[in-house]
C-alpha cells in the first residue's frame, strides 16, 4: 500500500518557565493513501505540535517527515513551498475572510497558487515565470466544490450570513480547491453542534472514498475516531503510546490510556445480585446479528436481563455493546463466559460497578 505520509523518530521540544517541554518524543507513524487517520488525547498530548510539523508550520528539532517523496524536514523556500501546496487545512474556527464570499474564499488558495512552468520549457524553467491559474478554471474547480460540499446556492454569502457547519463546509472546500494529497483537520468538528458534527463527519467520509485524498483528523473526542477514522493513533505526553485499526483499539486496547478513552460509564448500574455477574459484550459483525443471548439460557440454563446496549458502525463495521446481568449457579455461568467468548464475542466482567 502506498505512503502519504512517513514520520520517522520525531522530537520537538519548547522552552517554558518550568524549563524545556518535550511537545513529540520519538513519534513514528506510516499514513497511508487514502487513510482517514485519527490522533486523539487529552490536551498536552502532542497532537497540534506533530500538525504543526507535518504541516512546516513548526520546524521539529530532529526526526523525518516524508511527504511526497521529500523530507519536509530538510526543504527549504520555494521547494518547502511547493510541498505545503499539496497539503489542504481545515481549523476549528474556520478561519474564512469575512469580507469575501464564499465563492471567493473558495477561490483564495487557487489565486495565490501558480501553474508549473510547461514541461517543454523545463531545462530554461528560470527564464520563464509560472502563470496564473485562468480564471475560467478556478470558477470551474469553485464551482465543482460547491455542488461536493452542498453550498451551490451559497456562492455569493457572506461568512457572517452562515451556520457553524455551512463555514466549515466552505472550509473544507478551501482545503481541496488545489487538489491536495493530504488534508489536516485540526479540531474541524469541536465548535460544532452534534447534529451537525455527524453532517461534517457524514462529507469528509464521502470525498475521501471518492477522491482518495487522505485525511489526518487531530481531536480530543473518540465519537470522531469511531465514526470517521480508519485509523488512530493514541498520544499522551508526547508519545504514541498506541496505534492500529480503530475497530481493535476499540475491542481490544493495551494501555491504560486507550481503555479509558474507549471505557463505559457503569456508575449508574444496579449491583449484581446473589450470584451473579455483570458483563460488558461486545458483538463484531456477524456476531452482532447472532442470537447468543437466546442461546447461552438455553444451553447452560442461567437467566440474563440486558442492562444497556448500543450498536454503531465502526470504520463500516457493526459493533454492537451490550452490559449484560447474568444470573446462576457458578458453573453454568462460567460456561455461559466461556461460550461467548469462544464464539467471538468479548465478554469483561465488571468488577466495580
Amino acid at each position: 500500500m502506498s505512503k502519504t505520509l512517513e514520520v520517522k523518530n520525531l522530537f520537538k521540544t519548547y522552552k517554558s518557565p518550568q524549563g524545556l517541554f518535550n511537545a513529540l518524543d520519538d513519534v513514528s507513524v506510516t499514513v497511508n493513501k487514502g487513510d482517514i487517520f485519527g490522533f486523539i488525547g487529552l490536551s498536552g498530548a502532542g497532537k497540534t505540535s506533530l500538525a504543526r510539523c507535518v504541516s512546516a508550520l513548526e520546524k521539529a528539532d530532529s526526526g523525518e517527515i516524508i511527504f511526497s517523496d521529500a523530507d519536509i524536514t530538510k526543504l527549504k523556500g520555494r521547494k518547502l513551498r511547493e510541498a505545503r501546496k499539496k497539503m489542504g487545512f481545515v481549523f476549528q474556527h474556520f478561519n474564512l475572510l469575512a469580507n469575501s464570499t464564499v465563492f471567493e474564499n473558495i477561490a483564495f488558495p487557487l489565486r495565490i497558487v501558480r501553474k508549473p512552468t510547461p514541461t517543454f520549457f523545463k531545462k530554461f524553467a528560470s527564464l520563464f515565470r509560472a502563470s496564473k491559474i485562468p480564471e475560467p478554471e478556478i470558477k470551474r474547480r469553485v464551482e465543482e466544490l460547491l455542488e461536493v460540499v452542498g453550498l451551490s446556492d451559497k456562492a455569493h454569502a457572506y461568512p457572517a450570513t452562515l451556520s457553524g457547519g455551512q463555514k466549515q463546509r466552505v472550509g473544507i472546500a478551501r482545503a481541496l480547491a488545489a487538489k491536495p494529497e493530504l488534508v489536516i483537520c485540526d479540531e474541524a468538528t469541536s465548535a460544532l453542534d452534534p447534529d451537525t458534527t455527524r453532517s461534517i463527519l457524514t462529507l469528509i467520509k464521502k470525498i475521501a472514498r471518492e477522491t482518495g485524498v487522505t485525511f489526518l483528523v487531530i481531536t480530543h473526542e473518540m465519537d470522531v475516531i469511531k465514526e470517521l477514522c480508519t485509523r488512530v493513533a493514541i498520544m499522551e505526553g508526547g508519545k504514541i503510546i498506541e496505534q492500529g485499526s480503530v475497530l481493535d483499539i476499540l475491542t481490544n486496547p493495551q494501555t491504560d490510556t486507550a481503555r479509558r478513552f474507549f471505557s463505559k460509564d457503569y456508575s449508574e448500574l444496579p449491583n449484581p445480585s446473589g450470584g451473579s455477574k455483570i458483563c460488558h459484550a461486545t458483538f463484531i459483525d456477524q456476531a452482532a446479528r447472532r442470537p447468543f443471548i437466546n442461546d447461552v439460557i438455553r444451553k447452560f440454563d442461567v437467566e440474563i436481563s440486558i442492562l444497556s446496549g448500543n450498536i454503531e458502525s465502526v470504520g463500516g463495521t457493526i459493533v454492537g455493546s451490550l452490559v449484560l446481568e447474568i444470573n446462576g449457579e457458578e458453573t453454568p455461568v462460567s460456561l455461559a463466559l466461556k461460550y461467548f467468548s469462544e464464539n467471538g464475542v468479548k465478554i469483561e466482567v465488571i468488577d466495580h460497578v
